[in-house]
């Protein structure tokens, strides 16, 4: 008799368990505990906004030009894919960091971010990601088209590398979704929460394998005192990258702004990165 009720109870926290996890996937658990959307207005300086249609709703764009292109036209656009907690309006803070290159940007706010219809998913981002690289293509006429990421961000940048091709990529703190889960948060709840959360994220964020499977250059922006998205693991998907690649490291925290030897020193980089690209940087590139 004991042996089947211990036989039982297996089963049942068995069933329990498998439970567990298919609400956590099916019930957007992933969604929920990884993406932080907001949808309250923001003031844009120096961008306009773009809308184009994804599977039949709105994605909102914003556009910027770096101080290179104040007085030129762009010679490429960059597609901006944001952070987390961030948001496309500030399109034009971003297209400071190309500096003197004269590039037109593309800010992305994914599905359920700022005036892109939602509801925010994790599946939703690839798909909004490839359709706004398409657009911007479109739009480039001929023009190379770079792509770049910023933590959540870089997720969907390599996306996109990995499906087309793009001229280059800036990878700011590249994250591992599923290994930075697992990794760093799975401990403290024994992995029932970090594993069903981690399998809830999709298969084209798979960082470590779309970068094995991208051949663009690189540039590679890695904060070694990064709080949320520790060193070792943007190091492992800049190891994974299968494309020329540079890095340049920083200090401060996730958010922290980047110190001048830092910049100047990733402006150089965006130079090299341009160049691959089979564009002349201009005479005199300023610091960005």
């Amino acid at each position: 008799m004991r042996i089947r009720l211990s036989r039982r109870r297996r089963v049942f926290l068995a069933v329990l368990l498998l439970a567990y996890i298919g609400f956590c996937m099916i019930g957007g658990c992933a969604d929920q505990l990884i993406l932080f959307p907001s949808t309250h207005p923001i003031q844009a300086v120096s961008a306009t906004r773009r809308i184009i249609q994804v599977r039949g709703a709105d994605l909102e764009i914003w556009v910027a030009q770096s101080p290179g292109a104040a007085h030129s036209e762009p010679q490429a656009i960059v597609v901006s894919f944001i952070g987390n907690a961030d948001r496309g309006e500030y399109a034009a803070y971003d297209a400071e960091t190309w500096g003197q290159l004269p590039i037109e940007l593309w800010r992305v706010n994914y599905p359920g971010y700022g005036g892109s219809a939602g509801p925010a998913r994790l599946a939703s981002i690839g798909p909004a990601a490839l359709a706004a690289f398409d657009a911007a293509a479109a739009h480039a006429d001929g023009r190379p088209v770079f792509v770049e990421g910023t933590s959540l961000g870089t997720t969907a940048a390599l996306h996109v590398s990995s499906q087309r091709q793009v001229a280059g990529m800036l990878l700011r703190t590249p994250v591992p979704l599923r290994q930075v889960i697992l990794g760093s948060f799975g401990w403290w709840n024994l992995w029932l929460l970090a594993g069903p959360v981690a399998l809830g994220v999709p298969a084209e964020l798979d960082s470590l394998k779309n970068a094995a499977a991208t051949k663009a250059p690189a540039v590679f922006l890695l904060i070694e005192t990064d709080e949320v998205v520790p060193v070792r693991y943007q190091q492992r998907v800049a190891e994974a990258f299968a494309g020329p690649s540079r890095q340049v490291l920083g200090g401060g925290g996730h958010n922290s702004p980047l110190s001048a030897a830092t910049r100047r020193q990733l402006g150089a980089e965006l130079s090299w990165l341009w160049q691959q690209a089979g564009l002349t940087p201009p005479a005199h590139v300023a610091e960005p």
